[in-house]
């Protein structure tokens, strides 16, 4: 491989369905795809996968054929704006839903397969705290979990960390407050999850910022283009862009932490070729 650099994985999740984050996977990896970098974006929600419609892209195949075997992964990535590669969730298949711990496994490890080049891959987690969630969470070396201005989003937020804090010894959380009204609103919303989690987690929260509501988003929606396309002055693409921004100096990985890990042998080959003392 010429490019040996680890690639910088992001998993967004939050727990509660429609809190946006499809919205965020999409607009945030887009908006990273116009700086140059090499994006990769994975529809993790194997069973009810939506980010082709969200883009109007129509592929002939997705994931369920690679895990029956009838297709590999490199086969079924269908390019997005910007030359943003998607890898297609199955819709509809319950199958896809109710894949074994193992068979999550094997499909984290074939994206080591992978020729294509890859900066970032962005992976859009289903709601809820299933085991593919958890499974997709683990394998990230960045989690953000996405919380919205109502009870129920709050709760769930802090119901996938502390799943992931205690049953699985995830201890960094990115927190991105969306559809805010105002800039202290995503503010107070960060100060809300670090109380519980101080006081109850063993977990560390950074603020990673916020997304306003902006019916300019809603447009782009029914229009299935990604905001930071369709609207690019609107406030809502303006916060995608300043937070892709923020999250390409976020540090990469920097040698194989022993636990299940995307692109897995980009980090061998790393850390190997730059030494453990990278760390």
């Amino acid at each position: 491989m010429v490019n040996p650099e680890p690639v910088r994985v992001i998993a967004v999740t939050g727990g509660k369905g429609g809190v946006g984050k499809t919205n965020i996977s999409v607009n945030l990896g887009v908006a990273m795809a116009e700086m140059g970098r090499r994006v990769m974006l994975l529809d993790a929600d194997l069973g009810l996968a939506n980010i082709d419609v969200m883009l109007g892209l129509h592929p002939e195949f997705d994931l369920s054929h690679v895990m029956r075997g009838e297709r590999r992964l490199e086969e079924i990535l269908v390019t997005g704006p910007h030359g943003m590669k998607v890898v297609p969730g199955a819709s509809g298949v319950q199958k896809m839903a109710e894949l074994s711990t193992a068979q999550h496994v094997g499909l984290i490890n074939a994206f080591s397969e992978l020729a294509n080049d890859v900066d970032v891959l962005l992976i859009d987690t289903a709601a809820g705290i299933s085991d593919q969630v958890v499974s997709f969470s683990r394998a990230a070396q960045e989690v953000v979990v996405v919380v919205c201005d109502e009870p129920a989003s709050i709760t769930d937020a802090y119901a996938i960390i502390k799943l992931l804090n205690r049953e699985h010894g995830v201890s960094r959380f990115r927190v991105l407050a969306n559809m805010v009204r105002t800039v202290q609103e995503g503010r107070d919303l960060y100060n809300k999850m670090c109380r519980v989690t101080d006081r109850y987690l063993d977990a560390m929260l950074s603020y990673m910022g916020s997304i306003p509501y902006d019916e300019q988003l809603r447009k782009a929606v029914k229009a299935q283009r990604p905001v930071v396309d369709g609207f690019p002055r609107s406030k809502a693409a303006q916060a995608f862009k300043n937070l892709a921004k923020k999250a390409d100096t976020w540090p990469l990985p920097t040698g194989v932490s022993g636990d299940l890990q995307f692109f897995v042998e980009r980090l061998i080959q790393f850390s190997s070729q730059y030494g453990e003392s990278a760390r």
